[in-house]
């Protein structure tokens, strides 16, 4: 048989019944291997001039690094460089931190009960979280705000993506779910920020943090693994969201028969497409209102946050202790390695 296709065989019969055991279930140095989901694969050199892979294995429980000292460029080139893979091979500490030395490899393309086992999810209910969300958004009272949040609202398409998107590929809330988790988050931080300034316009805060990520779900695709769509690639979010709004503000205009005072779709379409603060961070303008600097301040404070305790794995250390206190390199973080350890936790 060739080896391709036992590989493939293999993972299609790797399903949650069976014998899959996670990454959180893994210690050091043991065997493992199974189906995972690759990111970020690359081709680098060792010291001895030979080809390695360095890439990032992962499953619906966690991530890990993961080495092949020795990968022909054949082989590499037979990888995605997202995508999934069947591997074989064995853990190993280093530096404080599990990572997978891989034996052998093989693209796959797996099943829709793989996926489940692949894909990261929210830990909290999609409809849950929508319908707190909607709650909340029901405390905007401005007449023409209320039209246009109704008018997404009324998007069935628009909101059943929004509810299943991941609010990135790689970096924060980067799972099922997660554009909503992370716009709930942003929404009750603004009630808890907002009545600190109280010349602050709250609602124009609430709308932007609604609609200022909406964009990605025209971004993303995440049926097949997390990616980016032609669409993504060539206009991207943030300037999606601008075009979004433009439409909606039409709609809800034409609906409801409310038109909106002199620049506040302006203003919106500002705190949009300025969330990323700067230029070289994605921002199509620099944040220019009172407005638009606290949602960008709160969108930072959401990301980085969760970033951190995503790499600190704060509340799942594993039952065994590698000896590290501090994590790789994070590079959404400034290139800065963790101090993992909280001092006055358990």
């Amino acid at each position: 048989m060739p080896q391709e296709s036992m590989f493939q065989d293999k993972a299609m019969a790797d399903t949650p019944q069976e014998t899959r055991r996670y990454i959180r279930d893994l210690g050091p140095s043991e065997q493992f291997d199974g189906a995972f989901t690759i990111g970020n694969a690359q081709l680098g050199t060792t010291r001895n001039g030979k080809p390695y892979l360095r890439c990032l294995l992962s499953d619906r429980t966690g991530e890990l690094p993961g080495r092949m000292w020795s990968c022909p460029e054949e082989l590499f080139n037979r990888l995605p460089t997202d995508g999934f893979v069947y591997v074989h091979g064995e853990t190993q500490p280093y530096q404080g931190e599990l990572q997978l030395i891989i034996h052998s490899i093989e693209p796959i393309e797996p099943s829709d009960a793989q996926l489940t086992e692949l894909l990261p999810s929210s830990e909290r209910p999609a409809a849950e979280m929508f319908a707190e969300l909607v709650g909340m958004l029901d405390n905007v009272k401005h007449p023409a705000m209320k039209a246009l949040i109704k008018a997404y609202l009324d998007d069935e398409m628009l909101m059943d993506q929004f509810r299943k998107a991941p609010a990135a590929k790689m970096m924060h809330h980067a799972y099922l779910g997660g554009l909503l988790e992370h716009t709930l988050n942003l929404l009750k931080l603004a009630e808890v920020v907002c009545p600190l300034y109280p010349q602050i316009n709250r609602e124009l805060v609430l709308v932007g943090l609604f609609l200022h990520d909406l964009g990605k779900t025209r971004e993303l695709q995440w049926e097949k693994g997390f990616g980016y769509t032609d669409r993504g690639q060539l206009v991207g979010h943030i300037v999606d969201g601008a075009i979004m709004l433009h439409d909606k503000a039409q709609q809800a205009m034409r609906e409801s028969g409310v038109r909106p005072p002199a620049h506040a779709i302006t203003v919106l379409q500002h705190i949009i497409l300025s969330h990323h603060t700067l230029p070289e961070y994605g921002a199509a303008k620099v944040p220019s209102t009172p407005e638009a600097i606290l949602v960008a301040m709160l969108d930072n404070l959401d990301a980085k946050t969760t970033i951190a305790l995503m790499a600190a794995k704060r509340g799942d250390r594993p039952a065994f202790d590698l000896g590290g206190n501090f994590t790789d390199k994070q590079w959404a973080l400034a290139n800065t390695r963790l101090f993992r350890p909280d001092p006055l936790g358990p």
